[in-house]
């Protein structure tokens, strides 16, 4: 018998969430994503080192200010790392806005064309990048521009039905709808642990891949931020999974047969009505998990970048 990993794959693409190369070539995912936390791990990889010397040389060279030098840094390791991914997955590779700009659509935008632009110099097509904004109001008219110009993206921090909504009237090529820290954040004010057939974080990534289905969007749904194989598994057949080495360790290793837990249905033919700015934050409200979780998301991803910045100062010396 095959292992559970491979036979997930007849149901899903596969996502590795690393941006480590060793684990990427043994999982052989189709895609990769990447954010400030996995360029914190990729920054301490023997295998990063060179390249990482590399950029900040060029950096350093280009006699700007110490601060220019540091944020120009992070765009230029995540592209680098991004390139490198890029010739190892057939598929695309996620690279993030930086948090701070996610309650501004016009700075986004213009990040998002200057990482284009280094993937472009790298020779790495735009084909091949999705620029991943948070799913706020601003990011995701951000991502509408984008798309309208051929710039794909991929929306995260994604916890409620009004953003994913609000993703798919925009027009939004792929979403990360969050599992564990949806059920994480149930755990927390219930006391309760749940299996995967009762588990929150599930049943609402099941919930927008059907709104998905229903309304016949062309959004890909992509599940992310798993805590357990079981969540993975009870997600088989959702258009894609973003999954950790380690839980891809476990699925590798582990036999036992997979079936499709959503399938795709037929459209109702009947879209939902765009929503307008105040009905989307209205909705986005009345969900106190979901507006607990994204403002947390955006914090820990800005604590990250915040480290991430304060390791390339140290090392530029």
């Amino acid at each position: 018998m095959t292992s559970q990993l491979q036979q997930l794959k007849q149901h899903s693409l596969v996502v590795a969430d690393t941006g480590d190369l060793d684990a990427i070539r043994r999982y052989q995912p189709q895609d990769a994503t990447t954010n400030p936390s996995l360029l914190l791990k990729a920054f301490s990889l023997a295998g990063y080192q060179g390249l990482i010397d590399e950029e900040l040389g060029s950096v350093k060279a280009s006699g700007s200010s110490r601060e220019e030098q540091v944020s120009h840094a992070v765009d230029r390791l995540a592209v680098a790392m991004g390139s490198e991914i890029s010739a190892v997955v057939p598929g695309r590779v996620s690279t993030e806005v930086a948090a701070r700009l996610s309650f501004d659509t016009q700075a986004s935008i213009a990040k998002a064309h200057e990482l284009i632009e280094l993937y472009s110099a790298r020779g790495v097509a735009r084909d091949r990048v999705l620029i991943k904004l948070a799913s706020t109001w601003e990011g995701i008219r951000a991502a509408e521009a984008l798309e309208r110009e051929g710039i794909q993206c991929n929306l995260t921090l994604l916890f409620s039905d009004a953003q994913a909504q609000a993703c798919f009237d925009a027009g939004v090529f792929l979403i990360s709808p969050f599992v564990g820290r949806v059920t994480d954040w149930y755990k927390k004010e219930t006391g309760n642990d749940y299996a995967p057939a009762n588990d929150p974080g599930v049943q609402f990534v099941q919930g927008v891949c059907e709104r998905a289905n229903q309304g016949g969007y062309d959004t890909v749904v992509m599940g992310a931020s798993f805590r357990t194989t079981g969540q993975v598994l009870a997600l088989a057949g959702c258009p894609r999974l973003t999954i950790s080495p380690a839980l891809l360790e476990e699925l590798e290793a582990t036999e036992g047969s997979v079936s499709a837990q959503i399938n795709a249905s037929e459209s109702s033919g009947k879209s939902a009505t765009a929503l307008s700015e105040s009905a989307f934050r209205w909705g986005h409200n009345q969900d106190a998990m979901a507006n607990d979780k994204l403002a947390e998301g955006i914090r820990r991803f800005h604590e990250d970048q915040l480290e991430l910045e304060a390791l390339i100062d140290k090392r530029l010396g």
